[in-house]
């Protein structure tokens, strides 16, 4: 089945995802690297596309996301 593809972004979270890797000090390559230790399977490739909003997360994935940059999912979200 196709997927529809909206025009703008596709997640919220993208930006504070790249503020807390970078903060982090870590590359995109390896987020997805300690994502993968999660068995969550993220590429180098969609962490970009997440990060610039071109690409949807999944609940698992953003949980992961999380927890690898000891970040709440409420920051994440915006809500301080």
């Amino acid at each position: 089945m196709a997927r529809i593809i909206e025009p703008g972004p596709c997640n919220i979270t993208g930006e504070r995802i790249k503020q807390a890797r970078v903060k982090a000090g870590l590359s995109q390559e390896a987020l997805s690297a300690k994502l993968e230790l999660l068995a969550v399977y993220v590429c180098r490739g969609s962490v970009s596309r997440i990060e610039t909003g071109e690409r949807t997360v999944s609940d698992i994935e953003i949980d992961a996301i999380s927890s690898v940059l000891n970040i709440p999912l409420d920051e994440l979200f915006g809500r301080k």
